[in-house]
C-alpha cells in the first residue's frame, strides 16, 4: 500500500495545532474552557476521596480508640504521680515551716535547752488528754519536764520509757498550771477538764480580769517555767451568791494538730509534796 502524499502536511498541521494550543494555554486563554470541562472530574474526585476517607476512618477507628484509651490511662497515671509529688512537697513545706517556728520559739527563750520530739500517738480514752512522743530516757527525757509547741504550753512529761514518753496535756482533768494574766496581773490556776476546756477558778471578786486578757505561766509551784504563753481569757463570769469569779480560757495550742513539740530538758520541776503534806 502506497503512503498518502499529504502525510507530511498532516504532521506539520498537527505540530502547528499543538503549538497554538500550547501558546493559548500559556496565555491563559484556555483556562475557562478547561475549568468548565474538568469541573465534573474534580467533583467526582472529591466525592470519591471523601468516601475513601470515611471508609479509612471507619477501618482505623478501633485502633484509634485503643490508642486514645492507652494515652488516657497514661495521662491518668502521670496525673496521679504528680498529685502524690505535690502532696509530698506540701507536707515538706509544712514541716519546714513548723520547724522554723519551733526554732524561732527556742531562740526567743535562749535560757532553755530543748529536745525536739515527734507526736506518735494519742491516748484513746475520751476522759484523758495525753500524747505519746518518740523521745524517752535514752534521749535525756525525764518525768515532769515541760513540753511546748511553737504557739505555747502543751503540758508536761508524765511517764517515760527508753524510747518514748507520755505527755499530760494542760487540757487533761488532772492538769493544774499556775498562771498570771496580762495586763490585769491576776494570779490563778488553770485547770483542765474531761471535755478539754480550760478554766480559771477561785478568782477574787475584786480582781480586774476581763475577756481578752492573755494567760501566761507564773512559775509559782515549780512545775513550769514562767512566762510561757497558754491562751486568752474568753469570758469572766460570776454565779449568783458566789464568792469567786470563774474565767474560761481559749488555749493558743491546737492540741488536735500537734505533730512536733519541744521538751525543755534543762528545767527541773520542784516537788512540793513533802512541804504540803501533814506533819
Amino acid at each position: 500500500m502506497r503512503p498518502s502524499r499529504d502525510n507530511p502536511y498532516r504532521l506539520v498541521t498537527l505540530i502547528l495545532l499543538a503549538a497554538g494550543l500550547l501558546t493559548l494555554a500559556l496565555g491563559g486563554y484556555l483556562t475557562p474552557i478547561l475549568s468548565g470541562t474538568l469541573e465534573p472530574v474534580y467533583g467526582a474526585q472529591g466525592w470519591l476521596y471523601a468516601r475513601f476517607q470515611a471508609i479509612q476512618d471507619f477501618i482505623n477507628a478501633p485502633a484509634d480508640i485503643a490508642r486514645l484509651r492507652q494515652e488516657n490511662a497514661e495521662l491518668r497515671s502521670e496525673n496521679a504521680t504528680l498529685q502524690t509529688q505535690i502532696i509530698a512537697l506540701q507536707q515538706q513545706v509544712a514541716e519546714i515551716e513548723l520547724l522554723s517556728a519551733l526554732l524561732d520559739f527556742a531562740r526567743a527563750r535562749p535560757e532553755n535547752a530543748y529536745q525536739a520530739a515527734g507526736v506518735i500517738g494519742r491516748d484513746p480514752s475520751p476522759f484523758l488528754h495525753y500524747i505519746i512522743i518518740n523521745r524517752g530516757s535514752d534521749d535525756g527525757i525525764r518525768r515532769g519536764m515541760p513540753v511546748v509547741a511553737q504557739q505555747g504550753l502543751v503540758g508536761r512529761v508524765a511517764q517515760v520509757t527508753a524510747n518514748a514518753s507520755r505527755v499530760e496535756l494542760i487540757t487533761d482533768p488532772g492538769s493544774l498550771v499556775s498562771i498570771q494574766t496580762q495586763p490585769s496581773e491576776v494570779d490563778g490556776v488553770v485547770s483542765g477538764s474531761i471535755t478539754g476546756a480550760l478554766s480559771i477558778d477561785l478568782i477574787p471578786l475584786d480582781a480586774a480580769m476581763q475577756a481578752g486578757d492573755l494567760v501566761f505561766t507564773s512559775g509559782i509551784g515549780g512545775l513550769y517555767p514562767s512566762d510561757i504563753f497558754i491562751g486568752q481569757v474568753s469570758n469572766v463570769r460570776q454565779e449568783a451568791q458566789a464568792l469567786f469569779q470563774v474565767a474560761s480560757v481559749q488555749p493558743v495550742v491546737d492540741f488536735t494538730r500537734l505533730e512536733i513539740v519541744l521538751v525543755i530538758v534543762n528545767f527541773q520541776p520542784v516537788d512540793l509534796t513533802p512541804l504540803l503534806s501533814n506533819p
